[in-house]
């Protein structure tokens, strides 16, 4: 089986999965997931924006926007990422990283979105995951960038989510705010965005 039909396979296999708070290990407190407040805050894409930090995928004047709060360390996450590429070109992914699983979590996501091309980092993390490498080491000082990731994971766990990815969008003609816990194949995908899923490969 060649490289290519192995991340197929992998991609199928992870989808409509998630990895959550339940999994993460319980007997140290330094990589235990922070608590989720006792009472849970709506999810707005206002709260969103107003208090995550995260890169953007995509196109960036659509009127779709998808925000995914993702653990650099899921797999499941690595499958959603590889699943909307193809749907760059009609919607606005913002890729929002948080600490659900270990530390290695928070310095990897740190050393992403220090990078000059967040983009570009997350694809080197991802194939060096996928490779069994690891993933990508930060470079020089990413204290900034783990206040962010501490930030975001705030938010993440006032929101009430359980798993990673969760995804929310809001539907451009009703202003209806969606979410979605777990990871999908690219046309569970564009269902959810609301866009068309692309043409299956020849």
């Amino acid at each position: 089986m060649n490289k290519i039909t192995l991340t197929a396979a992998l991609l199928v296999a992870l989808a409509l999965a998630a990895c959550s708070k339940e999994e993460t290990p319980s007997s140290s407190s330094s990589t235990s997931a922070p608590a989720a407040a006792a009472t849970s805050q709506p999810v707005t894409t206002e709260a969103i924006e107003a208090g995550a930090q995260g890169f953007t995928v995509g196109s960036p004047m659509s009127a779709r926007t998808v925000y995914v709060f993702y653990d650099a360390q899921c797999p499941h996450c690595s499958a959603l990422w590889y699943a909307a590429k193809p749907l760059k070109s009609q919607a606005k992914f913002v890729w929002i990283p948080i600490r659900l699983l270990n530390d290695s979590s928070a310095t990897q996501a740190a050393a992403i979105l220090a990078a000059k091309d967040p983009v570009a980092a997350m694809d080197a993390h991802e194939n060096s995951m996928m490779d069994h490498k690891g993933g990508i080491k930060p470079e020089g000082d990413v204290s900034a960038q783990l206040a962010v990731v501490k930030k975001n994971t705030e938010l993440f766990n006032k929101f009430g989510f359980n798993s990673v990815p969760s995804l929310v969008t809001k539907n451009a003609q009703t202003g209806a705010i969606t979410t979605h816990e777990g990871s999908m194949q690219t046309p569970d995908l564009a269902a959810f965005v609301g866009v068309q899923p692309p043409p299956p490969a020849q």
